[in-house]
């Protein structure tokens, strides 16, 4: 297939691409060129602004994809200066499971429509949340609904994450800096880098419409995270209300999301244990060092 990406050359937008790469799809990848193209000549690199209708048409001009990866829909506006502008026959865009307003367990992809969402022409707005349903919402002026997909993940976690949350935690343990953690025993739902990548690349050969959730199975709470760099150091962490607000505040109640669609289309996701105490392992070694 002939595949446009929009981003994707940091972080779980390199094992998508390599993914995508590996089977042996041609593959264009459009940015600002802020961060460089770390896969040189595998792939085409053009460079253009995304919010600019008008840079968007004229770096891709009248060539037609099989596939559009959208990887930074943050609004309304976001989307309609790409979908205006580029011809494709599908439409993939990278949303979030921060589009369900209410916290619980097995969070189902019919929680948030879409298609009845009030639509707001929109720049991108300070709440990420509305943000998230408005790109959406805006895919559907453009693209019927059978040729979109809304892939939504939680919060991704992993080797390349340039966000530093996770690391957090092990720098305030191994620094004994005083940190605030709202939420010590509530547990909630991360996927990791790898198959947050390798989930996109295989939906691209996938009849999957609409949105479908991605994650990993089970949860971890902020204590099971924080137990265990006490363990591997021997430092107890500093709990206090004056501390540095810890990244993953916030949640009431335990959070988890139904990935039954996803398992139907073929593909398992792995277990949270199996891979976020490996990833702890890596930043403990990172701050050793």
């Amino acid at each position: 297939m002939n595949i446009l990406i929009v981003g994707g050359t940091r972080f779980f937008g390199i094992p998508m691409v390599n993914s995508l790469l590996n089977k042996g799809h041609n593959i264009t990848i459009a940015t600002r060129g802020d961060h460089g193209n770390p896969f040189n000549d595998k792939v085409r690199h053009i460079i253009m602004d995304k919010t600019d209708g008008n840079s968007v048409k004229n770096a891709l001009g009248i060539e037609e994809f099989d596939a559009v990866i959208d990887k930074v829909a943050y609004s309304s506006n976001d989307v309609r200066s790409l979908l205006e502008n580029v011809n494709c026959k599908r439409y993939i865009q990278m949303s979030s499971c921060a589009v369900y307003s209410v916290e619980h367990s097995l969070i189902k992809e019919s929680e948030f429509d879409q298609q009845s969402h009030k639509l707001i022409w929109m720049d991108r707005p300070t709440d990420y949340a509305e943000g998230k349903r408005q790109a959406e919402r805006a895919a559907l002026e453009f693209m019927d609904i059978g040729k979109c997909t809304f892939v939504r993940y939680p919060v991704v976690m992993g080797k390349n994450d340039y966000t530093g949350r996770l690391k957090f935690y092990v720098e305030h343990i191994c620094g004994q800096i005083p940190m605030r953690v709202d939420n010590l025993d509530i547990g909630t739902s991360y996927i990791n880098e790898s198959e947050a990548g390798e989930f996109i690349s295989y939906l691209v050969d996938s009849p999957a419409s609409g949105a479908v959730n991605g994650c990993s199975k089970g949860v971890i709470s902020p204590k099971d995270i924080i137990s265990y760099i006490e363990s591997k150091t021997g430092k107890k962490a500093v709990i206090s209300e004056n501390g540095d607000p810890a990244p993953y505040n916030g949640n009431k109640s335990e959070t988890s999301y139904d990935c039954s669609k996803a398992e139907n289309l073929g593909y398992s996701f792995s277990n949270v244990s199996s891979w976020i105490f490996e990833l702890l392992n890596f930043y403990l070694s990172q701050n050793q060092n």
